[in-house]
This record gives C-alpha cells, sequence and structure tokens, in this order.
C-alpha cells in the first residue's frame, strides 16, 4: 500500500497523566492526592491481591512526588512533541491542583493559571488538548475524609471541580475525558476511586454503589459541559480488554460473555443513558440495590459524544481457570492465551485485538471512537549514538507499527476513529509499579528507579519513527 487509509483529519499525538509526569507534588497550592501515598504503585498483578501498600504521608521513595517534573519543563517537553508532529496531546488536570483538599467552595487560582499556560503552550504550536478530568487522582482527603467515591458526597464536590475547569478553559479545550479507565474502580478501588476501604472488606454492593456515583458524576459533566459550550466534544474513557474463550466448550464462550459484560457496562450506560438488563439480573443475583436518588435517571440520559479507550493486552477466560496459568500481570484476571507473547511485566501483546475492540465498540454504539491509550513498557538502556545518546527501541516501532497496521484494518472495516495517542510519549513514573524503569516513551528521561538521574531529555529511534508515521499520516506503516 502506499495510500494511508488513515482520515485526513486525524489527530496522532501521546497521552500523559498529571499524577505521573508533572512533579512539584506540593507546588503552587497543591494538595495531595490518593497517588503520594502510593510509593509502589497503585494496581494488584493479579485478581487475588489485596490493596497495594498505602503511606499515612508521602515518602521518599514515591517517584510520583517529583515525576519528570513537567512542571517546571513543560515548554521544553511540548516542543519535543511538536517536533514529532503532534496534533493532539492528553493530559490529565489534577483535582488537588484546582482544589486542594477537594471540598473547598473556591479554587487554588495558582493551578489553575498553571493549566492556562500548559493549554497556550500547546496553542502555539497548533496542539489540540484533550483532557481527562479525573485520571486516578482523587484528593486524598476525600480519601480520607468521605471514603471516596463510595461516598455520594463526591458529586457534588466534582460538579464544583468540573464547573471551575469548563468554565475557565472553554476557549482552549475542545476534547474532554470524564474518568481515566472507570471500569477499573473494580479492580484497584483506592487508586481509581479514592476508596479507603481495604479491599478486603468491601462488598460486591460498595463497589457498584461507588461506580454509580462515578457513574452520575460523568453524565453530569458532559450536561454541564455541554452547556457551557455546545461544541465540547466530552467522551468516557474505559479499559478495553477483549476476551478469548480457551476452548470451544460452552461454558467457556459463556465465561467470556460473562467478562465482557463486566466491561461493557460501563461504556453501555455512558453511551446508552441507562442500566442494561444484563447487570440487572448479575444485581439481583448477588444482593445488590443500587440505591437511586430521584434525578439519577435523568442525569444518566446525558450521553457521551465519543467513546475512548486504552488497550493494552488481551485475556482469555474458562469456565474453569483453575486449571490453567493466571494471565501475570493481566490487570483485570483472566488465563494465560497460549498463543501470544508477553511484555517484560507478563502484558500479553495482541495487536489483532485492537481491531476487535475497535470493530466492536462500533458496531455496539455507533459513535465516534478514540484510542487514548496504547504502548509497550519495556526495559530501555541507554546508548552512545551518532547525536548523542539514544534507546535503540526497535521493540517498541514493531509493536507499534504491528497495533497501527490493525488500526488501518479497522478503518477500512468502516469504523469511525478520531484519533490515536501513544501512552507515555516521554518515560513516566508507572502508575502499576510506580517504576521509571518500565518505560514507554519515544523520549528517554534521565531518572531511574533509585531516584537519580539528571532529568535530561534524549530521543529514542521511534521519536523519528512516529514523527515520520505521522509526517506520512500513516503511509509509512506499510
Amino acid at each position: 500500500m502506499t495510500k494511508t487509509v488513515f482520515p485526513d483529519n486525524f489527530l496522532w499525538g501521546g497521552a500523559t497523566a498529571a499524577n505521573q509526569f508533572e512533579g512539584a507534588y506540593q507546588e503552587g497550592g497543591k494538595g495531595l492526592s490518593v497517588q503520594d501515598v502510593l510509593p509502589k504503585g497503585g494496581v494488584p498483578v493479579s485478581a487475588g491481591d489485596k490493596n497495594p501498600r498505602i503511606t499515612e504521608e508521602p515518602t521518599a521513595d514515591n517517584l510520583k512526588l517529583d515525576g519528570i517534573d513537567f512542571y517546571h519543563r513543560y515548554k521544553e517537553d511540548i516542543a519535543l512533541f511538536a517536533e514529532m508532529g503532534f496534533k493532539v496531546f492528553r493530559l490529565s488536570i489534577a483535582w488537588s491542583r484546582i482544589f486542594p483538599k477537594g471540598d473547598e467552595l473556591e479554587p487554588n487560582e495558582a493551578g489553575l493559571a498553571f493549566y492556562d499556560q500548559v493549554f497556550d503552550e500547546l496553542a502555539k504550536y497548533g496542539i489540540e488538548p484533550l483532557v481527562t478530568l479525573s485520571h486516578y487522582e482523587t484528593p486524598l482527603h476525600l480519601a480520607r475524609a468521605y471514603n471516596g467515591w463510595a461516598n455520594r458526597d463526591l458529586i457534588a464536590f466534582y460538579e464544583r471541580y468540573v464547573r471551575t475547569v469548563f468554565s475557565r478553559y472553554k476557549d482552549k479545550v475542545k476534547y474532554w475525558l470524564t474518568f481515566n479507565e472507570v471500569n477499573s474502580v473494580l479492580h484497584a478501588p483506592f487508586m481509581s476511586g479514592g476508596i479507603a476501604t481495604p479491599v478486603e472488606d468491601l462488598s460486591q454492593q460498595d463497589l457498584y454503589q461507588a461506580v454509580h456515583h462515578e457513574l452520575v458524576a460523568s453524565a453530569l459533566a458532559t450536561k454541564i459541559g455541554h452547556d457551557i459550550n455546545p461544541d465540547f466534544k466530552i467522551g468516557c474513557m474505559v479499559l478495553a480488554m477483549p476476551a478469548y474463550a480457551m476452548t470451544a466448550n460452552p461454558l467457556d464462550q459463556l465465561a467470556v460473555r460473562q467478562f465482557a459484560n463486566h466491561n461493557y457496562l460501563f461504556s453501555d450506560i455512558h453511551a446508552r443513558g441507562k442500566y442494561p438488563n444484563y447487570i440487572k439480573r448479575f444485581f439481583k443475583e448477588n444482593e445488590i440495590e443500587i440505591v437511586f436518588a430521584p434525578e439519577d435517571e435523568e442525569i444518566l440520559s446525558h450521553t457521551v459524544d465519543f467513546i475512548s479507550f486504552s488497550y493494552y493486552m488481551s485475556v482469555a477466560q474458562a469456565h474453569n481457570p483453575e486449571a490453567y496459568n493466571s494471565g501475570r500481570g493481566n490487570i483485570m484476571g483472566g488465563v494465560t492465551n497460549p498463543y501470544l507473547e508477553a511484555s517484560d511485566w507478563g502484558w500479553q501483546i495482541d495487536p489483532v485485538g485492537l481491531r476487535l475492540v475497535l470493530n466492536d465498540f462500533y458496531d455496539r454504539y455507533q459513535l465516534p471512537l478514540f484510542i487514548v491509550e496504547n504502548g509497550l513498557g519495556a526495559k530501555d538502556v541507554l546508548v552512545d549514538g551518532p547525536n548523542g545518546p539514544t534507546v535503540e527501541d526497535d521493540y517498541r516501532i514493531d509493536y507499534l507499527q504491528k497495533h497501527l497496521v490493525q488500526v488501518g484494518e479497522a478503518l477500512q472495516d468502516g469504523v469511525e476513529l478520531w484519533g490515536y495517542t501513544t501512552w507515555g510519549p516521554i518515560d513516566l513514573v508507572s502508575a502499576s509499579t510506580a517504576e521509571m524503569s518500565k518505560r514507554y516513551g519515544f523520549i528517554y528521561v534521565d531518572r531511574h528507579d533509585d531516584g537519580t538521574g539528571s532529568m535530561a531529555r534524549y530521543k529514542k529511534k521511534s521519536f523519528d519513527w512516529y514523527k515520520e508515521v505521522i509526517a506520512t499520516n500513516g503511509a509509512s506503516l506499510y
């Protein structure tokens, strides 16, 4: 092929989260977030694990406190993104920069001014911001004093926050996401939902009631955003994970369907505005009774403009999972797929799964889609190159090329896709493990797991590769 299948207005870029790369965790009036007390990461590595280690106060071994210092280096980093040709840059606003405790009546002006500067710098290069309102960054006070999203009071606090940022940036930001990987609250309740109750003490009733509060808040944000600026494009963001049956046994097929439904629940409600019938049966059989406020049904009817998602891996499912090896590293469980290779962290690599996800979501909702996370975490080694230090990351190029070819296949299938942002265009601190050595970027950052390093930035081999992909609008993939 010599002609690209990507639309002329396709949004190429990269994605980040404030808590993993901003640093400056108490500068500019910022308060603490749940991430500041998760020095070992916030995601259980298997379904049977308990909560990750949560400290009372921030500790020196938490790399996220300094991140990669984007707070002070944003002009340098945005210039590098512009050099690659980014059309869009996904970032999150740290809720605790705007409302340090989360329940204040008035916002922190210094925090608002910081994001003004970032958005203005992006505009200088013609890069569209794609902003996540809540990316695993619940203010710590809301977790400690209210038990996070288990408490309905958070809807009002979130509403005040989103009204503030929507109004402030209504002429600077067009694309918004309400919650990052909203379905992850079932698997990482403290990191994702600020729920301080230990995992072993949480009932399904507690978790799904918290889910309901987040879904209502998300729909309310969509309504508010459209009221403030009808041109806003507001989407949900889910963790996409296609599942395959281990055998042709109908019971394995049923296990796949049940797993998929627990993921579809979140996008179904965001896209259709109501709870689907399959979850009502699950609630009944598990004695779960979701408490609805009188206004909740109407609020949920405010549906999103597009569906966005992260995609890193697929899983395999069986009705008897104990008969197989568990899927090490798969955040949402499952068993090992013998047909797939895995990353250094046990995440199974499945480019075709991305095409399946795109088709499944588009066939199900007929809404535009946006891939807002996809990438390979690897142990990069800095070496001397002809133009200075670099990383020969052909493995990353291979991973991304294979996934993007499958994106092209989905476009030819008829899927409407607005854009693609790789996870971590610049190395940042891992959310799941709080390591620097789990690197995703096109740009190497000289910082290490022990906290040492100069923070200097170096272009990897993949930097020029992605630059060429964007410049050719995907034609160089073929």
